[in-house]
Order: C-alpha cells, then sequence, then structure tokens
C-alpha cells in the first residue's frame, strides 16, 4: 500500500512547476517559501555534467571555496610530522598528531568530517585506505587534503572550502548551505560552484557540458535550474 503524501510535501510539490526551468534567484526563491521543517535544513545543488566518469581525462574532481562558506562545522584532522602539528594545531585542526593518530584512526576512531595529511607521512597513512576509502576520507592531492601548507588548508575547510567530483552518472552532488541562509548568500555560493565546474570542463568532454542542474533542500522539493547563463561561458 502506498504511503500518503504528508500536507507538507503536498504543500512543496505545488510551489513548483515540474516542466519548467528556474533562474538561480527564482529556484532559491522557491525553496525558501517550502513549508519548513524544525531543523535547519542543507541546501543542495546536483549538477549533471556530460562527461563519462570512466574516461580518466573527464574525472571531473576538485575543490571551490564557497564565498559564504556551508553553515556547517566540518571537524578536521591532520596527520603530519614534527612541527606541522604545531602549525596544523595553531589553525584550528580539531585532532593532530603522527603514527599514534595514523594507529588510533586504524582502531576505529573516526571523529572527524576531513583527513588533512603532509606528503611524508602519505606511506603510514596509506594502509588506512581500506578504513578510510568507503567513507570518502583518505586524504588526496586533487582535493587539495594532502599538501605541506596544512595551517592554510585546515583554515580553508573550516571557512567552507568543498570537495566537487561527478558520480558513476556524470553526477555532481554537493550541499552549498543552510535553508536559513540569505538569498543571495544561496545564489552566490550556487553560482560559484557552477562557474567553477564550469571552468575545469575537460577538453575532450563534447556536445553539452552542463546537462542539467537541480537545487534542493533536505526536506524539499526538487528545482530544476536554467543554465543558460552558465551553459554560454562552458560553450567557449
Amino acid at each position: 500500500m502506498a504511503k500518503k503524501a504528508s500536507k507538507r510535501h503536498r504543500k512543496n510539490v505545488e510551489l513548483v512547476d515540474r516542466t519548467k526551468s528556474y533562474a538561480l534567484a527564482d529556484a532559491v526563491g522557491i525553496l525558501q517559501k517550502a513549508a519548513p521543517v524544525k531543523f535547519n535544513e542543507t541546501v543542495e545543488l546536483h549538477i549533471k555534467l556530460g562527461v563519462d566518469p570512466k574516461k580518466a581525462d573527464q574525472q571531473v574532481r576538485g575543490t571551490v571555496s564557497l564565498p559564504h562558506g556551508t553553515g556547517k562545522t566540518l571537524r578536521v584532522a591532520v596527520l603530519a610530522k614534527g612541527e606541522k602539528i604545531k602549525e596544523a594545531e595553531a589553525a584550528g585542526a580539531d585532532y593532530a598528531g603522527d603514527n599514534e593518530l595514523v594507529e588510533k584512526i586504524a582502531g576505529g576512531f573516526m571523529d572527524f568530517d576531513v583527513l588533512v595529511a603532509t606528503p611524508d607521512i602519505m606511506r603510514e597513512t596509506g594502509k588506512l585506505g581500506k578504513v578510510l576509502g568507503p567513507k570518502g576520507l583518505m586524504p588526496n592531492p586533487k582535493a587539495g587534503t594532502v599538501t605541506p601548507n596544512v595551517g592554510q588548508a585546515v583554515k580553508e575547510i573550516k571557512a567552507g572550502k568543498i570537495e566537487y567530483r561527478v558520480d558513476d552518472q556524470g553526477i555532481c552532488h554537493a550541499g552549498i548551505g543552510k535553508i536559513k541562509f540569505d538569498e543571495k548568500q544561496i545564489i552566490e555560493n550556487a553560482a560559484t560552484l557552477i562557474k567553477t565546474l564550469v571552468s575545469v570542463k575537460p577538453a575532450s568532454a563534447k556536445g553539452t557540458y552542463l546537462v542539467s542542474a537541480h537545487l534542493t533542500s533536505s526536506m524539499g522539493p526538487g528545482i530544476k535550474v536554467d543554465t543558460a547563463e552558465f551553459t554560454k561561458t562552458a560553450a567557449k
């Protein structure tokens, strides 16, 4: 027996014309008018790109600093040696250490959202692959989480730097803020992510690059965003 849609869900569905693509500002406005829930929902942007992730030269991945952050305070752990541990701690790392922290993580410690490592400790970090890999927490140079500049990395992550990457279907999923952000803040964060994805378009990607984009929140309706203004840039 099909579950009956809630009154809140029905109200939210009525706000959106499923046959229409909305300008980014209009999509954000509609999302913020949706029936609220008791928590501050995460605003999400899901962008389908015209790439083939199975091809090495079309695996879109990197980082971007959102101008208004994500609204979430991330817990950052740093694997480093010597003075770099103190540098990480001074920058605001929640945890920082060397081999002792490596062993602690290997034993199941996962009280962090992002793990940063310096290049000189990656040999020891490598044995954590089976633990960190499935959770997407393994430090990676492309994500900016393998770096000698751990202090800068910690500050950027705390300030709202996020990683983007396409999944097996060529879709990039990202949390870009909170529903209680000002409308302008959400618009600017969303535009920053889209423009960044356009700027890293693989040279080998053919056809339409920005295939589609949908804005939503944790419990809100999905709204199709018109990417025409961004597509013009992608086509150049």
